[in-house]
């Protein structure tokens, strides 16, 4: 009877430990955690403030910059008529490069993963860059005089700073964003242009005849430009010194601004960038430049 009563009193127990030790498995280690933690999501759209360095190349362009002050010089003279001396000197562009630095501000607006916005920045360089060329001509002219023409030039300019206000664009791939740009430009740059012009001759004709004459005084051979003139020998004589002719400006130059760039959100506040920007600006006195930017920069977004 005894045993008979143990093996009941067992068999009613047993399902409720097991349910009891069923309770206390924690199933927790089996299936892993209950969700997987979200990568923080970046809101570009807001107010951004940041500065860059660089380096910038920029080419200069000084093609008939010599051409108006030889023009005005020499206007109605046969050096300009029969010569063309305007036009005679030939300058060739130049290079120049070094660091840059400046700042930026703009504002995103988002929607999905459509990034739109305007940015204004502002660029210092101070990078110069000069030409130079020469040139010699002689010729008998309509008149009879054996002329000689001599230039000399040099030209420069000096791009100081620039700024620029664009629209850019891009897609957002999480704290990723590369993106385009494209606006307006304006800048200031310093042009000088120089050039030492000498311009003389003498009437060949009356000298041949000199050199023929043997029998009177010789007459009077007309010259110009001369310092001292050899009446015998005019190929001994001494040209007068150049004269010379010049301009210099600051201006206010305006084009375009063209750039592509990628930013990297390393904080919903904090980001990093680099981009690279093309200028190109209108020509100025017959000056032309554009210019080449790579830089790095970080901004605080509001």
């Amino acid at each position: 009877m005894r045993t008979l009563t143990l093996t009941l009193v067992a068999g009613l127990a047993l399902p409720g430990i097991s349910a009891v030790q069923a309770a206390d498995l924690d199933y927790g280690v089996l299936r892993g955690p209950d969700y997987e933690t979200e990568a923080a999501v970046v809101d570009w759209s807001g107010v951004y403030v940041g500065g860059f360095a660089g380096y910038t190349s920029a080419s200069l362009g000084f093609k008939n910059a010599f051409e108006p002050l030889v023009a005005k010089a020499l206007k109605d003279t046969t050096a300009e008529t029969e010569f063309n001396a305007s036009t005679l000197l030939a300058p060739i562009s130049a290079r120049v490069g070094g660091a840059s630095y400046g700042a930026f501000a703009g504002y995103n607006y988002q929607f999905d993963d459509t990034v739109i916005g305007v940015e204004v920045d502002y660029t210092r360089f101070d990078l110069s860059g000069s030409t130079s060329d020469s040139i010699s001509r002689f010729k008998t002219t309509s008149g009879g005089y054996l002329e000689t023409v001599a230039l000399s030039g040099i030209a420069a300019t000096k791009i100081e700073d620039y700024g620029t206000i664009r629209a850019r664009a891009g897609y957002a791939f999480g704290s990723l964003l590369p993106y385009i740009t494209g606006g307006l430009a304006i800048g200031r740059a310093q042009v000088s242009d120089q050039v030492n012009i000498q311009y003389y001759g003498y009437d060949q004709a009356t000298y041949q005849a000199n050199l023929a004459n043997t029998t009177g005084a010789p007459a009077y051979v007309n010259r110009f430009g001369y310092a001292s003139f050899n009446s015998t020998s005019p190929g001994a004589s001494t040209p007068a010194a150049p004269y010379v002719v010049r301009r210099a400006s600051t201006k206010t130059v305006g084009g375009i601004a063209l750039g592509a760039g990628v930013e990297w959100a390393l904080t919903q506040n904090i980001v990093l960038r680099g981009e690279y920007q093309y200028v190109l600006f209108n020509d100025f006195d017959s000056h032309k430049v554009n210019i080449n930017t790579v830089r790095a920069g970080a901004a605080i977004k509001f």
